[in-house]
């Protein structure tokens, strides 16, 4: 309760405390993120952040290109954030490190690797247009890592901003119950403060400076009544979900005398919970909120040690987690960790579950973007930066030895006995949902002396960014990319040639089209060969169905009848391993356009094999036969359709809709936003290849565009034939 009352004594304008990293206690931590749409101004947030905490002497601006967090040349000359990017600052005695992600689409691997490490979550929106298509992406992703957040509207200043509005689509898209703490104080149209309803006090920025003024039913009649009713109104939304306040109401009875801090601190549970979500307000551009929205960060937001607790069974050894790799010319390659038990000291040897490997640490850092601090060691809560790591890759879990992840699991599995054995590997693990590539390409360097810079610049970002896919075409030799779309593959062959000054060449892109089964098949190999005078003779029997598009579910499944589970249960691990490994490679390569093979499962009925036979020969059996399979029943080609949001002037709306028709779109839904139309459609990837430029045309450059991956749909015979043409050139 002595930090909620400290809130609401003091008016200075900077709370900024200049401390060491290893001086704040881990309740004093605030690992958050920040996280929205394109464009609604993240960035600038940030940047405010760290001025207002006085980390920053001097504001920088997106469109100058001259921001902390958006330092590559890309960043910088396109006005985009492509990259996440760590600060560490401090507010109100707090230390606070922030990831500051990108709001395209291309980069939503960005976003998922951060939230894999992160306490609490800023959701960023624009005032004058709500919820988003991006915002529903990166909400959903953050459901998935059950963070708690807050939501910050973002652009007030604007004239067509409405609080309603946003309420509205945050309570219908996001289906959750908005807590507003604030309402904005306009003067002739103008944004010029803010009203917090929990202080009932008027907060003014004038002069890069935040005032506090009480209301008082004397001099603010009007006002002070309309932010009473709304006090009351809060209060009794929170008693809703909050029990303790519910009781305090009942035994003050009345709402009007529940002290500010009990408030504060049922609202802080409740978000923990995640049963509100608080909403705070400004304009980040014009330097109004920032204060009160860092102080949101503290008072609502968890530190490291409720998500950590899990992690309690390692006791005195370390548990970190890798979750971001960068190349630094001078420092080589750096890996960001979450420590979340113990701590990593400069030169320690720690040991990679993932990679099965001891890796010695060098030297330890603070972030500051581009920018690192060299420390002595990491503490438990901290997100810090290790090089002279080799074999570490984004998701590793490190620890100091392989007996002691041992004894932690057998210790968890002791204490929590209803954990499932999933929820042990996803705890210790640490898998990572990296998105399926939509486009690819090849790529060659322009004379065969670059060859071997290109691999090894393509094998360091490949490792930076899972989401880039470098594969080797076994029949054309050639390399080729995949991404997640045009822009994506734009600043990977941008990078190539700027960082690490390799001229190469990118090829026409192509879409990632996938392959389906047409039918259930079922079919015997019986193998019998000998290599070096060893005879190999193995018999399977498998078959292979169609499975639904929403089904997520293993590729090889068992045939669970008596006589096949008596056989199956007496199949070594490492030939079920092989069977395994067949399977996914047969599945590599459709028949058709040689595609992956999707929505399909494989069952195993019958495997009997003579001693000697190699696993290889096990494998390769495995894909012969079920290549053959899909020969002979055929496949249907399947194409990425994308969810795509337009919002458009309505003078525009006609051609624009004529012209989606043409693009085999379906149309989802057609909405008012003030004076523009928001149309949302499920469109086909092929259709958008360069279509920012086409939308910008048809509008005059009025409209705006984005678009998220939606689902695989299977093709008519027309559109299978353009998609064989455009993949074979023939």
């Amino acid at each position: 309760m002595k930090l909620f009352r400290t809130f609401f004594q003091s008016d200075l304008r900077y709370f900024s405390t200049k401390k060491l990293l290893l001086d704040v206690d881990v309740n004093k931590i605030r690992n958050i993120g920040i996280l929205a749409h394109i464009d609604a101004g993240k960035t600038t947030t940030t940047e405010r952040m760290l001025f207002y905490s006085g980390t920053i002497n001097q504001m920088g601006e997106v469109h100058h290109g001259n921001t902390v967090t958006d330092y590559m040349t890309q960043e910088r000359e396109r006005g985009i954030t492509i990259t996440s990017a760590a600060v560490t600052f401090f507010w109100r005695s707090h230390q606070f490190n922030l990831i500051d992600t990108p709001g395209h689409i291309d980069f939503t691997m960005e976003v998922e690797q951060s939230l894999n490490v992160l306490d609490g979550a800023v959701f960023i929106l624009d005032a004058s247009a709500g919820v988003e298509a991006q915002t529903l992406t990166v909400w959903r992703q953050a459901d998935r890592y059950n963070l708690p957040r807050f939501i910050f509207l973002n652009k007030m200043d604007r004239t067509d901003a409405s609080v309603e509005h946003c309420f509205h689509s945050i309570q219908q898209k996001l289906s959750v119950t908005p807590l507003c703490l604030q309402i904005p104080i306009k003067k002739g149209g103008k944004l010029s403060g803010l009203i917090d309803i929990l202080t009932m006090e008027k907060l003014t920025f004038s002069n890069m400076k935040l005032a506090k003024i009480a209301l008082t039913e004397r001099e603010d009649c009007e006002l002070w009544s309309e932010t009473m009713l709304l006090r009351s109104n809060l209060v009794d939304k929170i008693s809703e979900y909050n029990e303790t306040l519910a009781e305090k109401i009942i035994k003050e009875e009345s709402m009007d005398n529940i002290k500010t801090m009990d408030i504060v601190g049922a609202i802080r549970e409740e978000t923990l919970n995640q049963n509100i979500i608080p909403v705070v307000m400004g304009s980040a551009y014009k330097n109004i909120g920032i204060q009160a929205l860092m102080d949101a960060v503290v008072l609502y937001l968890p530190g490291p040690g409720k998500r950590s607790e899990y992690y309690n069974c390692f006791e005195d050894n370390l548990c970190a987690k890798a979750f971001k790799i960068t190349h630094n010319k001078q420092k080589g390659t750096l890996v960001f960790v979450k420590v979340h038990n113990g701590e990593i000291n400069k030169g320690q040897k720690i040991y990679s579950t993932t990679q099965n490997k001891n890796e010695l640490v060098g030297r330890l850092y603070t972030a500051f973007a581009d920018d690192f601090h060299e420390v002595e060691k990491i503490k438990s809560g901290n997100i810090g930066v290790i090089s002279g790591l080799k074999h570490t890759k984004m998701g590793d879990f490190l620890s100091n030895s392989a007996s002691a992840v041992q004894k932690a699991k057998e210790k968890f599995l002791k204490t929590k006995k209803s954990v499932l054995d999933d929820a042990v590997e996803d705890l210790f693990e640490n898998k990572v949902r990296i998105p399926e590539p939509v486009f690819f390409c090849a790529i060659e360097p322009e004379s065969a002396a670059y060859q071997t810079a290109l691999d090894n610049a393509l094998m360091e970002m490949q490792r930076q960014d899972p989401s880039l896919r470098v594969t080797q075409n076994c029949e054309t030799g050639q390399t080729v990319l995949g991404g997640m779309g045009e822009l994506h593959l734009d600043i990977i062959k941008d990078r190539i040639l700027k960082e690490y000054k390799v001229k190469a060449k990118l090829g026409e892109l192509q879409i990632n089209y996938h392959e389906t089964l047409k039918e259930k098949t079922t079919d015997t190999l019986e193998f019998c060969t000998t290599i070096g005078g060893l005879v190999q003779k193995f018999t399977i029997r498998l078959s292979i169905f169609p499975t639904g598009e929403e089904e997520k579910k293993e590729i090889l499944v068992f045939d669970r009848t008596q006589d096949a589970a008596k056989n199956i249960s007496a199949i070594y691990h490492k030939h079920l391993s092989a069977i395994r490994n067949g399977v996914e490679a047969a599945l590599a390569n459709g028949p058709r356009i040689s595609c992956k093979v999707s929505n399909v499962q494989v069952m195993l009925h019958f495997f009997a094999v003579e001693k000697g036979t190699s696993e290889s020969v096990i494998t390769a059996g495995t894909t012969q036969l079920i290549q053959k399979m899909l020969q002979q029943q055929g496949t249907d080609i399947l194409e990425p359709v994308m969810n795509i949001e337009i919002v458009i002037p309505s003078d525009y709306l006609s051609p624009l809709l004529a012209d989606l028709s043409r693009r085999r779109s379906t149309v989802e839904e057609i909405s008012m936003r003030e004076n523009v139309k928001v149309v949302r459609a499920n469109t086909p990837l092929s259709e958008l290849q360069g279509y920012a430029t086409i939308i910008r045309t048809l509008s005059s450059g009025t409209a705006t565009f984005s678009m998220e991956f939606y689902k695989y749909r299977k093709m008519s015979p027309i559109d299978e034939e353009i998609a064989i043409r455009s993949v074979r050139g023939f």
